[in-house]
């Protein structure tokens, strides 16, 4: 049964091939890339061996962890990247469970990952070639890191299998990924710092992680070595144990998984669950809010701006914070309000073919601006407050609070204001409903750039009074700038919201079809 499961590994994998030239060219392109990448990590191994003990020890226990952590976090961020032999297709299959882990287990050794992991894990023999008695443990740690490699990786898709056929678990997973990309920057910044002192740091760190089960198994070679033979044993009873560990958790998620496979209908809801609606009047603009503030948490591509609003005045602190200065924190929380406020420009773009429901029942266009500007004002005025907040604290600096506050709330209001007039003028190629939030849609040219630009150029324009008179007054430790700052914020912030609501109302009014033909040709 074993061998039947691996010939339908290798019978899928053909036949796969022969429906798609590009799969082929595909696979032939990440095989050479493989191969060439393979060939000078075995090349590399040989020669570590010709190095420093601890050097060879602290470069293939690095490595090491980060293939096991990288074999046990990907599966769950990148759903069915291998799926040829999902489990869930065993269910009305009567074989043994030792069976069904044994061919599964094997089967990921089929294809490029499992292939060229096997083979550089092998490849740290010839690092201890000097070493006969470690370079013969090597091979046995080899095939014990590969099997974990592989067993951590169907653990955890048999852990996952009901979250991975979850749209909201996908839309999160897809949405996690936007957090290392957007802290890039400090990110590698901080990396630099740390390999400036690497020669303390990375063997502290190989060190700590060949007592854990990332590395327990590549660090017993060098132990023997290095005529360590009770760190060696110990260590090797932490790699057996890490393996029988997770077969025991895929045993147990796979007998879950086969019994009760993963469904997609959706969750039972409570009667008379309303959600947000119960917060709101019972009027166009309430019904209008209510709809946005349930998109803003529910929909994807709402729940990106949500992520990236918080996150993207972080990077500026953070490099502020690198270079020894907090200053940029006073501002963060108008940062962060600008970037969500300016957000609901492409609101009507986002509604796609939903936008009928707001021609049909004839809801007035100072109705539908007041209703999606009062949505995202809920969620933008309360985080800018906590930033301004937090930002004047960190930098002691509470005099400064009001001109800092009155910034970020102008800010709000000139951003809701020009954009509600943006979005019922313009509309852009966006991901439809149900797409990831990062997927690009053509058709977008360079003039829509320049209507971003010119929003972006108008949000200045309107709030500059009131970014003069509350960054003078810091730099210059004026505190009494801040509180005509603060006045003239409260002055121009709701005169521009409100013109912006009318002079958007009476687009949205005239052009309404217009709009939603616009936003659902595509559909």
């Amino acid at each position: 049964m074993v061998a039947h499961l691996l010939r339908l590994k290798l019978d899928l994998l053909r036949n796969s091939l022969k429906r798609s030239t590009m799969a082929v060219v595909g696979l032939v392109i990440g095989g050479l890339y493989g191969l060439g990448m393979l060939v000078l990590v075995l090349v590399g191994l040989v020669l570590l061996g010709s190095a420093d003990l601890e050097i060879a020890s602290t470069v293939i226990v690095l490595a090491g962890s980060a293939v096991i952590l990288g074999w046990l976090v990907i599966p769950v961020l990148a759903a069915g990247v291998d799926m040829t032999l999902d489990p869930a297709r065993f269910t009305t299959f009567a074989i043994p469970m030792r069976t069904l882990l044994t061919g599964l287990a094997l089967s990921g050794l089929i294809g490029i990952p499992g292939a060229i992991t096997a083979l550089a894990a092998l490849g740290t023999v010839g690092t201890w070639w000097r070493h006969p008695l470690a370079a013969v443990a090597a091979v046995v740690c080899a095939a014990l890191a590969v099997m974990t490699c592989i067993v951590a990786s169907r653990a955890m898709t048999a852990a996952s299998s009901n979250l991975a056929a979850s749209r909201r678990f996908k839309d999160v997973s897809g949405l996690v990924l936007l957090i290392p990309l957007m802290l890039l920057g400090p990110i590698i910044a901080g990396t630099s710092d740390v390999l400036r002192n690497f020669a303390e740091v990375l063997p502290a760190l190989a060190r700590t992680l060949s007592w854990t089960p990332l590395g327990a198994a590549w660090s017993v070679p060098a132990d023997l070595a290095g005529g360590h033979y009770g760190a060696a044993g110990l260590k090797f009873l932490i790699a057996v144990g890490t393996l029988a560990g997770l077969l025991w958790l895929w045993k147990i998620f796979l007998a879950r998984a086969l019994v009760t496979p993963a469904h997609s209908g959706g969750a039972r809801k409570t009667a008379g669950n309303i959600g947000f609606f119960r917060w709101f009047p019972a009027t166009p603009t309430g019904a209008v809010a209510a709809r946005s503030l349930t998109y803003w948490f529910r929909d994807p591509r709402y729940a990106a701006g949500l992520v990236i609003s918080p996150l993207l005045p972080l990077v500026f602190v953070l490099v502020g914070v690198q270079s020894g200065s907090m200053f940029m924190l006073l501002f963060a929380g108008a940062i962060a309000t600008y970037l969500m406020c300016w957000f609901i420009s492409t609101d009507i773009s986002y509604d796609n073919t939903a936008f009928a429901l707001h021609v049909a029942t004839g809801v007035s266009g100072a109705a539908d601006r007041m209703g999606r500007a009062l949505a995202c004002a809920v969620i933008a005025v309360p985080l800018g407050i906590v930033y301004t907040v937090v930002g004047a604290a960190l930098n002691d600096a509470w005099a400064y609070l009001p001109g800092t506050l009155g910034l970020t709330l102008a800010l709000v209001g000139a951003s809701l204001g020009l954009a509600s007039v943006f979005s019922a003028r313009f509309t852009y190629n966006v991901p439809a409903p149900g797409e990831s939030p990062l997927k690009s849609k053509p058709g977008n040219s360079f003039s829509s750039v320049l209507v971003q630009m010119a929003g972006v150029t108008g949000v200045a324009v309107m709030v500059l009074p009131v970014a003069v008179l509350s960054i003078v007054g810091v730099l210059a430790q004026q505190a009494h700038l801040s509180w005509i700052a603060l006045a003239v914020a409260l002055v121009l912030g709701t005169l521009f919201l409100v013109l912006g609501i009318r002079w958007g109302g009476r687009i949205y009014d005239k052009r309404a079809p217009e709009l939603l033909l616009a936003v659902s040709k595509d559909s």
